[in-house]
């Protein structure tokens, strides 16, 4: 069966995640629906790289579906035609036919999201940049962030409610970057994957260690806890982007000169 491979970008404001779900408009089934109205077929099941929560972003999912047979239309024609029916928070960057056997979720082997903050007031970059009011020591952030690096068991930092067995991730990147703009900091964190609201606990519990509520030395107790209680609160998931999915055989033009 022949499988196309997308590259997507969209704003998760308003949307209660990737995943298709009974109550809420999900990114997976807008696009599901898209496919639908463009191939004149009654569905087609796309599978994502992962799931990101409501209100999370993407610059960089990428998702697969499989088809009985080859598509009439070349797939630039097949992309011009979903970004044309598709809301102006979603977008197709690349279509691709993908290798045989191709899974976006299965074969991915890094992922890379940012999380964006800024210390100062921001309006035209409010929906995709935390306002974090109070003061930051990203020193001693950065040398909390230092032991998440390796593989470890992220349960501190997975919700309770997670159906998920296996919390043990391997993470290579985990640290905070200025960024040009007036206060404006970005999380950068890669790992082979990611357990449900990870990113945004471990964000978090460093903005905890960043106001001198803890001790960045304390990042490794709280790892070995296992326990999402000993962790620190959320962040709003406005701030969260998926960046980049990353696999062993690259997939589209450029994608690997992305950050």
């Amino acid at each position: 069966m022949p499988t196309y491979v997308l590259l997507i970008e969209y704003d998760g404001t308003g949307f209660c995640g990737w995943q298709r779900q009974a109550n809420g408009s999900a990114v997976q089934a807008v696009i599901e629906e898209a496919l639908g109205t463009v191939l004149r077929r009654s569905h087609i099941a796309i599978t994502g790289s992962g799931r990101t929560d409501a209100g999370v972003h993407a610059r960089g999912q990428v998702a697969h579906f499989r088809v009985d047979r080859r598509l009439d239309m070349n797939c630039n024609q097949l992309m011009r035609s979903l970004n044309g029916v598709l809301p102006n928070t979603v977008a197709i960057h690349h279509l691709v036919e993908g290798p045989d056997r191709f899974h976006a979720r299965f074969d991915a082997v890094q992922r890379l999201y940012h999380y964006y903050i800024s210390l100062a007031p921001v309006v035209l970059e409010r929906g995709f940049r935390m306002h974090f009011k109070s003061a930051l020591d990203f020193t001693r952030m950065n040398k909390a962030a230092a032991y998440l690096l390796g593989t470890h068991h992220f349960g501190a930092f997975c919700i309770a409610r997670s159906s998920t067995t296996n919390r043990v991730c391997t993470m290579s990147r985990a640290t905070w970057v200025p960024e040009p703009g007036m206060g404006h900091w970005r999380f950068e964190i890669e790992a082979d994957r990611f357990l449900h609201g990870m990113v945004r606990a471990i964000v978090g519990t460093l903005f905890m260690i960043g106001r001198g509520s803890s001790e960045p030395q304390d990042m490794q107790r709280i790892l070995a806890s296992m326990d999402r209680r000993a962790a620190g609160p959320a962040a709003s998931a406005h701030g969260l982007v998926l960046e980049q999915v990353r696999y062993r055989v690259p997939l589209f033009a450029n994608m690997e000169e992305r950050p």
